[in-house]
């Protein structure tokens, strides 16, 4: 590779990499998928129309399945462009949840598990003491 090809591409990385549009398609997953649905849906509407003999306009007016593949093809852009447009969604309650499910997940232990149950009750007050109970008195009274 020549030097001004080598200059070229990293001029090009260099912009990519600050592009924004660039970012949200790196970082989102749904962007990309919405993206892949469109392209795929697209070709698939493309090569119906024109493989089919018919000529292309002619397929598109009356071939359903070719509507239904632009229909589809339509709806993933406009939510490609839609998710594009939006502000980036920030995950929420990161350690908050792990936090609840943990509480959860506990509480749910204790309630089926006897054993967890006497664990958790011996941690907290003590091991209980067995004895066994003999009765000074008898029964005849005397």
């Amino acid at each position: 590779m020549s030097k001004t090809k080598t200059a070229r591409a990293g001029d090009i990385y260099e912009t990519a990499r600050e592009n924004p549009y660039v970012q949200r398609l790196i970082e989102d997953e749904d962007l990309r998928e919405s993206l892949q649905e469109a392209f795929e849906a697209a070709k698939n509407a493309y090569g119906r129309a024109t493989g089919n003999g018919k000529g292309t306009v002619k397929a598109v007016t009356s071939d359903k399945k070719v509507q239904k593949e632009m229909r589809k093809a339509a709806e993933s852009m406009q939510e490609a462009s839609e998710r594009l447009r939006s502000k980036p969604k920030k995950r929420k309650g990161g350690l908050g949840r792990l936090l609840l499910i943990a509480i959860i997940g506990a509480v749910i232990a204790l309630a089926v598990s006897e054993g967890a149950r006497k664990a958790v009750l011996d941690a907290l007050f003590g091991a209980e003491e067995e004895f066994e109970y003999t009765s000074t008195t008898s029964i005849n009274g005397s």
